[in-house]
């Protein structure tokens, strides 16, 4: 064979694998919605950037059908996103429904351990129906290499799932165990059983929706932090995720000049957050007025919204915000907003992110299904999170900080590099219309005026043990600020912190209490 007929056996063998599972299946695609696997590559990357690894790898083993596709059912490779390396996955749903056969599962290894080397981060885009049966232990093996990788690969380089499509089963453990899960919705579904098998085992009526879609984990099970209406809105979310992260644990998040004056006041802060503390403002308007321009990227918006966690920048710097949310609850700590702002903390100290922390909480939820649900174990997560961030730790308590939920919401007590609070602030075992029913009971049982003896008691009391000087004359706080200069303070203390190093003694792993 000459070398013009090896060239175009190449050119004819790589053209074939750019159709995936052919024309047909390409609009049947189309036809649900959904894009397929190399356009969302090529609407994820910076134009041109993307370099295809095993475009030639088939599937050699019996899959029942007599096919055989080049690249099978996944495309991977590497490419850019806003000039910084990344590496890539997308499963082709045209070819056998994405699903995971030896070949499959043996790209998808490679281009992560090429991602781990090289320090950048992974991105998976995840469309399929799963194992390929025929292939039987094999395609579980697969899965195994996949998971065994994204956890040696967790906190050492982002991982980010975006799921497209179907992701059942054993599948779902790879985008569980990433940083962030993105869905769309409508078209995605995430579920380890279908409707007809819960049918079967439970008698439960549900759909595949209902059970698995976009919302559904976005809002009650807390499984993926992210939900988009669309395939082109999702990934541009991924792209604007990855510009407030480093490419790996041991860089810096990428400095942005925002032109946005660090030093900046902010005006009308006192007329966002009401004098009193029984009555609700979104903490979205605060967060907004600290960032630079406004800038706010959110997580986990629809899960725990008792709590406020997302990215931003102050002075160009990115850092992570943690906010109790008064809209919800009151802003109360419970099981789920506990686990959803450790987990960010921790992710946020993984990858070198300072930490800010807006503080409104009048304690931990109290009843019945939260002590029996595990709030003990669940509220000692954000503890222990906070306690073991390296990274620059800034707290501003802005209107309270009751209980155990003040010293868990990234106190002094716990390690935090600098905190403030605003002169309004109140720091204190509870409340003090709660705490003179319990000290001052016989008093007020005894009173004729039992309202105004009340008022008079209530008033002693925030004035001897709430008040802010109180906690600044210990030490427990750093300062008592001006609310209008609290963004230039925050600059301020986070160029200072650039240089924060801690060298603790050695340990292979705390036991975090999962």
């Amino acid at each position: 064979m000459s070398h013009e007929d090896r060239l175009a056996e190449l050119t004819e063998r790589k053209q074939s694998g750019l159709l995936g599972g052919g024309q047909a299946r390409i609009d049947a695609q189309h036809e649900r919605g959904k894009l397929t696997a190399r356009e969302r590559i090529d609407q994820l990357l910076d134009p041109g950037t993307f370099d295809e690894l095993d475009a030639l790898g088939v599937d050699w083993g019996e899959n029942g059908s007599g096919e055989r596709f080049y690249g099978d059912a996944v495309v991977t490779g590497w490419g850019q996103i806003d000039g910084r390396p990344v590496c890539v996955f997308a499963q082709d749903f045209t070819v056998f429904g994405g699903s995971l056969s030896t070949v499959v599962g043996e790209k998808m290894a490679k281009v992560m351990d090429l991602a781990l080397k090289t320090g950048v981060p992974m991105i998976g885009l995840n469309d399929s129906g799963g194992a390929r049966i025929q292939e039987g232990v094999d395609s579980l093996a697969g899965y195994g290499d996949i998971f065994l990788r994204n956890v040696r690969g967790s906190g050492v380089i982002p991982q980010i799932s975006v799921i497209m499509g179907p992701c059942a089963g054993g599948a779902v453990y790879s985008p569980a165990i990433t940083d962030f899960v993105f869905m769309v919705e409508g078209t995605a579904q995430m579920y380890i059983t279908g409707p007809d098998v819960i049918r079967s085992v439970t008698g439960e009526e549900t759909s595949f929706e209902e059970l698995g879609g976009a919302m559904s984990h976005a809002a009650k099970s807390g499984v993926s932090q992210f939900a988009f209406s669309d395939e082109q809105a999702c990934l541009d979310e991924v792209r604007r995720l990855l510009s407030f992260l480093p490419a790996n644990n041991v860089e810096s998040p990428p400095f942005v000049d925002t032109g946005d004056d660090p030093n900046r006041t902010l005006d009308d802060i006192l007329s966002i957050v009401p004098e009193d503390d029984a009555i609700p403002y979104d903490v979205r308007d605060v967060i907004e007025r600290l960032l630079d321009n406004g800038d706010f990227m959110e997580v986990h918006e629809f899960f725990a919204q008792n709590i406020v966690v997302g990215f931003g920048r102050i002075g160009g710097q990115t850092v992570g915000v943690v906010a109790n949310q008064p809209m919800y609850l009151g802003g109360v700590l419970d099981i789920d907003s506990s686990r959803k702002a450790a987990r960010f903390v921790r992710l946020c100290d993984s990858f070198n992110v300072p930490v800010v922390t807006l503080v409104d909480v009048p304690g931990y939820l109290p009843g019945v299904a939260q002590e029996y649900g595990g709030i003990i174990a669940h509220g000692a997560k954000l503890l222990y999170a906070y306690a073991e961030a390296t990274v620059p730790l800034i707290t501003v308590i802005t209107r309270k900080g009751f209980g155990g939920a003040y010293v868990a919401m990234g106190s002094k007590h716990l390690g935090a590099d600098i905190n403030f609070v605003w002169p309004g602030g109140a720091i204190a075992v509870m409340g003090g219309s709660q705490a003179v029913n319990i000290i001052n009971r016989r008093e007020l049982q005894a009173a004729e005026d039992e309202a105004a003896v009340r008022a008079e008691l209530v008033a002693d009391y925030q004035e001897r043990i709430e008040h802010p000087y109180i906690a600044a004359a210990k030490g427990y706080v750093d300062d008592v600020i001006d609310p209008r200069d609290t963004r230039a303070r925050i600059a301020q203390a986070l160029r200072m912190l650039q240089r924060k190093a801690e060298s603790p003694l050695a340990k292979k792993h705390g036991n975090i209490p999962l």
